[in-house]
């Protein structure tokens, strides 16, 4: 049990760090972009740039994703995965919370799609915070240019 929780805490902060990095790498390139232009950026550029934020998030994701079924098949034993496609399947419905049951973790590694869970709850939590958070000081810099 304690090396699932290891190997599920060490991947944890990998990657929260591929996220940290990645959006930090994101929100300098949109304040390039898109800083400038604050209160006069049109429509469809606001759009382009929302687009390309969604598809950037994703896949920053993917690799997230990917960076755990990688793990499950290094791991002896570790349950019903047996081929990277299945890997990524399994983790994609963990990270994501559907959890089918389909396939599954055996024995104490069962803790590790728990954790992966867990993971992708908190990812999800942050970049919606984020949204709100740069939506609500866009609102309040528009009433305050009026």
């Amino acid at each position: 049990m304690l090396k699932a929780l290891l190997v599920g805490f060490l991947l944890m902060g990998v990657t929260v760090g591929i996220h940290a990095v990645g959006s930090a790498f994101w929100l300098r390139y949109l304040r390039r972009c898109g800083g400038q232009l604050a209160g006069r950026l049109q429509p469809w550029r606001a759009l382009k740039l929302l687009g390309l934020t969604a598809l950037y998030l994703l896949a920053l994701q993917v690799v997230e994703v990917v960076l755990w079924a990688v793990t499950y098949l290094m791991i002896p034993k570790v349950g019903d995965l047996t081929t990277i496609e299945e890997a990524v399947y399994f983790s994609t419905v963990t990270f994501t919370t559907l959890g089918y049951g389909d396939l599954t973790l055996s024995g104490h590694w069962r803790l590790l799609s728990g954790m992966e869970a867990m993971n992708g709850i908190l990812f999800d939590g942050l970049e919606h915070r984020a949204a709100i958070r740069r939506r609500a000081a866009a609102i309040a810099g528009e009433r305050g240019a009026r």
